[in-house]
């Protein structure tokens, strides 16, 4: 069986993301104003371990990004008590975390996607992925990794900001196979 799997690509307008906050606040990604680029990090969720560390690393970013422009928001696979439950125990206030991501919005980004295996594990949840989209709403970058092992280096990240927006370095990776 050939499934067909599409990735959205720099330079083109970024899939709709519509999801709820653990704060109860709706947020959707047409909504974003962002100075410079509206950040979209999707983790695994609870279960994973190399995500708190991620999340933790880009708290501690947190507000260089926003300086910089760039608004920053997390999202899952998670229900709403599994994604409080990461950001209680992660320590990630005050970034905004989104969750109930569906596999249809998972699979729009490009995300991996996988079978819990353990009982701390969700049935289905998305692999990692790392996005800018400019606040005209096309996609300026996308990371997505098929594990929990690679991810985009954050504070290399966080010091080519300025570059990015300084230059106005245009987006790469827009050639379409």
């Amino acid at each position: 069986m050939t499934e067909t799997v599409s990735m959205p690509l720099p330079g083109r307008p970024a899939p709709a993301l519509d999801l709820d906050l653990i704060i109860g606040a709706k947020w959707s990604l047409a909504e974003q104003s962002p100075e410079a680029f509206t950040m979209i990090v999707a983790y695994r969720g609870l279960h994973c371990p190399i995500c708190k560390e991620y999340l933790t690393d880009l708290r501690d970013l947190y507000d260089d990004f926003l300086s910089k422009g760039v608004e920053v928001v997390t999202v899952s696979m998670d229900d709403a008590d599994r994604a409080k439950a990461a950001h209680g125990d992660w320590g990630l206030d005050p970034m905004p975390m989104a969750h109930d991501m569906t596999e249809d919005q998972a699979r729009a980004w490009g995300l991996f996607l996988s079978e819990g295996q353990g009982d701390d594990a969700p049935e289905v949840f998305s692999e990692p992925g790392l996005f800018l989209v400019k606040p005209d709403g096309t996609l300026y970058l996308a990371e997505m990794a098929s594990g929990p092992f690679v991810r985009p280096d954050l504070k290399l990240l966080a010091s080519k900001m300025g570059f990015i927006i300084e230059k106005d370095y245009p987006a790469q990776g827009t050639r379409a196979a």
